[in-house]
């Protein structure tokens, strides 16, 4: 830095305010010192930073599994916002298992970032304990509610009870669910299909045990197996809600095999509007929970964490506003039909004029 401040002329502190991007420096100034930069090959010396600053410049993003559309492209919109920030995103994928849920809060690679965006699936509400932490953390999922950790989550009842409304408008009435986790108290299986009775009873259709379709991990495969099961038993069908998008592309999969028209024998719903869902044939209809706005909160949450200073503030839930992306697959977009569900209360999905046409607001608590 020295030999750069001589080259071009300028203080040493004018060098670190040109590297650190500091804003009121004049052009000409700048560009001199960008200039020698180059010219020196000067590259900032990293550990010294960190070991002034006490920071990384890294923050870790922990989530089960990066094979699933969902979760790659929830781990890229942690990258763009990361990186807009500039800072960068370390990826640890879990598996779901228990053993490194646990090593991600508490094993030897945690010193290496400032912060930690966590989304467990092994974990739940008897760990609380575990998540008493002497470092920055946001929570995303529905494994765990009421951790000391601001929490970034999905208002998975009503995102699903709309889509089974949805279902419902467009005149069906064997809805099945695909995705279902039997005995499951907590967690996103649990909360989708408590949403999807609710959709039933406010429609007027009764809950059916033989409509659900039981899946362990929601997959494409196991989307097809749990419809072809449905299918091959002989159970009558006009729609399905399917609880995530693999399940849907899955369970699409099974009725294509069967020779069953989509929409027009079977209307299929899936949830979290992934990149695919665009691209299916035909194309399919999904629950956009927020997914976007999910990750920018999370790297605003950790980032004001890890700025902090004085006393804590208090943490926070943040509950974005979900939407229903009415494509092909039940009609929306090949047939026009508008679908007529209409606002649910408290943080659900609204639906204005039609299926595609959609607002929402994020709600904090």
């Amino acid at each position: 830095m020295h030999d750069v401040a001589q080259r071009a002329g300028v203080s040493i502190k004018t060098v670190s305010n040109v590297v650190n991007g500091y804003p009121y420096i004049r052009a000409e100034t700048k560009q001199r010192v960008e200039t020698a930069i180059d010219d020196l090959g000067y590259r900032v010396n990293m550990s010294a930073r960190n070991l002034r600053t006490r920071r990384t410049g890294l923050i870790t993003l922990a989530v089960p599994e990066l094979s699933l559309p969902y979760f790659a492209e929830l781990a890229d919109a942690v990258i763009s916002a990361a990186d807009a920030a500039g800072w960068t995103v370390l990826i640890e994928q879990t598996s779901a298992s228990r053993e490194r849920e646990t090593e991600v809060l508490s094993g030897r690679r945690r010193h290496l970032t400032d912060g930690l965006i966590f989304s467990p699936l092994a974990l739940g509400p008897d760990d609380l304990g575990l998540f008493t932490v002497d470092f920055p953390l946001v929570l995303l999922g529905e494994r765990v509610f009421g951790a000391p950790a601001d929490h970034v989550t999905m208002n998975n009842v009503a995102a699903a009870k709309a889509a089974t409304l949805h279902l419902a408008s467009l005149g069906r009435r064997r809805i099945a669910v695909i995705g279902a986790h039997e005995g499951e108290q907590v967690g996103s299986a649990a909360l989708r299909t408590a949403g999807y009775r609710e959709g039933l009873e406010e429609a007027g259709l009764p809950f059916v045990p033989e409509l659900v379709g039981e899946a362990g991990l929601w997959h494409r495969s196991t989307g097809a197996e749990a419809m072809s099961r449905m299918l091959d038993d002989g159970v009558e069908i006009d729609a399905v809600f399917a609880l995530n998008d693999a399940l849907a592309l899955g369970a699409l999969h099974a009725l294509h095999a069967h020779r069953i028209d989509v929409p027009g024998g079977v209307a299929l719903i899936g949830f979290d509007d992934v990149d695919d869902a665009k691209y299916s044939v035909p194309a399919l209809s999904s629950v956009d929970p927020g997914r976007d706005q999910i990750a920018h909160t999370a790297v605003e949450l950790l980032l004001e964490r890890i700025g902090a200073t004085g006393d804590p503030a208090p943490f926070r839930k943040v509950v974005p506003d979900s939407r229903i992306v009415g494509r092909e697959s039940t009609g929306d977009v090949a047939t026009g039909e508008a679908g007529r569900v209409v606002a649910l209360q408290e943080g659900g999905t609204e639906l204005v004029g039609d299926a595609r046409r959609w607002r929402g607001r994020q709600k904090v608590t």
